[in-house]
């Protein structure tokens, strides 16, 4: 039974999240601040975090980069009253699953904390199936840096950058795909099943982070083919 952590500080709203998910067969821990969910959090396992943006003590943006430092590869999405733009692409910016603004229907929550764990589960499946077969998959060179996707370690002349999954994900989508386009499209489908204006913004923020930690390597290039997508170059 996955077991998902809920931080709402809504007595009421929290209630009707837990009822609802353990209705749908969930495990679910309720907490009601965000120092208490990120106590939660770091003690025990959960399959997903679902974190209201507006906490006491803590608020949900900066729980959720505190749990990216201590667990990071946990998937959580956010739930908040606010519908700007900016706050959405800081939620995708940190890592996020998903992003859900109120008010919503249950349904709609049950129906997307599904696809998250059935996306994740197939993640970790392949992952398993692939280590499995080829064992050497884990590791990738990129011209002079090297990236350990088990471990979201990413080194480069001599400095280790510790990569968030999704961008660890994104970055192995570029080694094992060498001097090819990869279309914007093929890599939203693939990585987030959703080529949505929100998620394809949080693309250019990761292609941004890893060009970022890839300067330094002068052989590795992320260059961008105007109106089509993106392309790993590796000087030979």
């Amino acid at each position: 039974m996955p077991h998902i952590l809920i931080v709402e500080d809504d007595p009421n709203l929290g209630f009707l999240l837990q009822d609802g998910l353990e209705s749908a067969g969930y495990a679910v821990t309720l907490c009601t601040d965000g120092e208490a969910g990120l106590a939660a959090a770091t003690g025990e396992t959960y399959d997903l975090c679902v974190l209201d943006v507006m906490l006491p003590r803590l608020d949900g943006f900066s729980l959720a980069q505190e749990l990216r430092k201590k667990k990071a590869q946990v998937p959580f999405m956010f739930l908040t009253a606010k519908a700007m733009k900016t706050d959405r692409l800081q939620g995708f910016e940190l890592g996020c699953d998903d992003y859900l603004t109120k008010p919503f229907g249950l349904e709609e929550l049950v129906y997307r904390v599904k696809a998250i764990l059935r996306r994740t589960t197939r993640q970790v499946d392949a992952a398993s199936a692939s280590s499995a077969v080829q064992p050497a998959e884990d590791m990738f060179r990129i011209g002079a840096s090297t990236l350990e996707f088990k471990n979201l370690q990413l080194h480069v002349n001599g400095q280790t950058h510790t990569l968030t999954d999704r961008e660890a994900e994104l970055l192995r989508l570029f080694a094992q795909n060498p001097h090819q386009l990869l279309r914007r499209e093929e890599i939203l489908q693939r990585l987030w099943q959703d080529d949505g204006y929100f998620v394809g913004r949080s693309l250019d923020v990761f292609i941004s982070r890893l060009r970022k930690y890839l300067q330094p390597d002068s052989n590795v290039k992320i260059t961008t083919v105007h109106g089509r997508g993106y392309k790993l170059e590796v000087a030979e």
